[in-house]
């Protein structure tokens, strides 16, 4: 099995443990928010919505500049010594609402929680997708990306069914304990290198000697495209040279903005529209992310065999347009649960572009590279609570100037569709063509 996994099974079951914990609180926190601060027996108010959307701002801000920070120590001193202190930081606030969730409680988690997520989210996922790209060559790349979300969305799925069971402080409790077994299975198993330690020993070639070079006109071959003297915004700025990276981060911004549009506005809309509690939130998400393992482990590896990477992409865009588009117009609590036909689509998306990015650089920089793109994706993180907090908030008020109330998810979709355009003007580069870059390069250095 582990070498099936290409000796990732460690990483995987970190992330599994990590993942678990983040999955297992969402259909519990909605209605912990609206208890603690909505008066009353109202299903939504605007503060809770506008609280959502402070904690995307403020922990967007930090992860914008921490990520490509992360990145660079990474690659640096280690993915297993840079994710030790978030993992640690990580298990404090869930402790606290394991303990009481009133107003003063829920308050302090609110607090705490911004200021240790500004270091601590998607520090494990981007790591994570780093030390697939440093330890897994050639063609098996994009399918273990494909594993590594599927090994998520596996954990969505157990940790939204236990969450359909769990009591509320039970379900805290269970969160804190997955997050700390999480840190001591890593300092305990993780390997930091798992084929050594000396990446031009490897012996590929096509695609994945391309993958071992680096790709910039004028770059020597066997050295970095960075200066290890750069700081981690000149890095990005170097990275800016490469079209088909730039691209992939554009899609990245989008894709990221309509998801952080969702999170904001599709549950508050449930519960407003159609009454959705935390056992409906429960199903409904199952019943997403059961799809969405099934379509990450198996479906996505034969379609990049098929079609390749590029194609992936753009297909799982337009279905997250449909998905997103169809959710807008909600007329019955069944219509979402029926939008699930299209998730398969919204779970090819990140895969493919950590695909294609992860192509344009060596090996021995992948922790840049993917901080590069975790930090575009906090930055879509700030930028979508300004539009769409006070979007959801409004229609979903008495004062909407027209009722619409999944409004806010028709600009979701909007977004995707841009998304959706940019992706085809990523060109699939044939390793050839690469190689021969690559080689063209080697000759006139020497």
């Amino acid at each position: 099995m582990e070498e099936r996994l290409g000796g990732l099974a460690h990483m995987l079951t970190t992330v599994f443990l990590s993942s678990f914990a983040g999955f297992l609180v969402r259909p519990v926190m909605t209605d912990v928010t609206v208890a603690a601060v909505c008066s009353g027996l109202n299903d939504s108010c605007s503060l809770a919505v506008y609280l959502t959307g402070v904690h995307q701002v403020t922990v967007g801000l930090g992860t914008m500049v921490m990520m490509p920070v992360i990145g660079n120590l990474a690659d640096r001193y280690g993915i297993k010594a840079l994710l030790t202190l978030p993992m640690c930081l990580s298990i404090i606030p869930p402790a606290i609402l394991g303990y009481r969730r009133d107003t003063l409680f829920f308050y302090t988690y609110y607090v705490i929680k911004i200021i240790f997520d500004m270091v601590c989210q998607g520090t494990v996922d981007c790591l994570a997708q780093a030390y697939v790209a440093k330890n897994i060559h050639g063609t098996q790349r994009i399918s273990m990306f494909g594993v590594l979300a599927g090994v998520r969305s596996i954990s969505a799925v157990c940790a939204t069914f236990a969450a359909r069971f769990l009591p509320t402080a039970s379900t805290f409790q269970v969160t804190a304990l997955s997050l700390f077994v999480g840190l001591v299975y890593m300092r305990i198993f993780l390997k930091e290198r798992l084929h050594g330690d000396d990446e031009d020993g490897y012996d590929g070639c096509g695609d994945e000697r391309m993958l071992a070079e680096p790709i910039l006109k004028n770059a020597p071959t066997k050295t970095h495209v960075f200066n290890n003297k750069y700081s981690s915004l000149k890095d990005m700025v170097a990275l800016m040279k490469n079209s088909t990276l730039v691209q992939a981060l554009v899609v990245t911004f989008f894709v990221t903005f309509s998801q952080s549009g969702m999170e904001s506005a599709f549950l508050y809309f449930l519960k407003a529209r159609f009454g959705f509690k935390k056992n409906d939130f429960a199903q409904l998400s199952l019943l997403v992310w059961i799809i969405g393992s099934i379509s990450q482990l198996f479906i996505l590896r034969i379609l990049v065999s098929a079609i390749g990477e590029r194609r992936v992409l753009s297909t799982g865009l337009l279905m997250d347009f449909f998905n997103a588009a169809i959710l807008s117009v909600s007329w019955s609590p069944w219509v979402p649960y029926a939008a699930t036909a299209l998730v398969p689509g919204v779970m090819f998306v990140m895969p493919s572009i950590y695909g294609i990015a992860s192509r344009q650089i060596g090996s021995a920089e992948q922790g840049k590279v993917q901080g590069c793109i975790y930090g575009v994706k906090s930055f879509a993180e700030v930028v979508a609570p300004f539009v769409y907090s006070p979007l959801t908030a409004l229609f979903l008020s008495d004062n909407a100037p027209f009722y619409f109330p999944g409004f806010s998810l028709l600009c979701v979709a909007l977004s995707l569709m841009i998304g959706f355009l940019v992706s085809l003007q990523i060109k699939d580069v044939p390793s050839s063509l690469m190689n021969k870059t690559i080689s063209s390069a080697s000759n006139e250095v020497a």
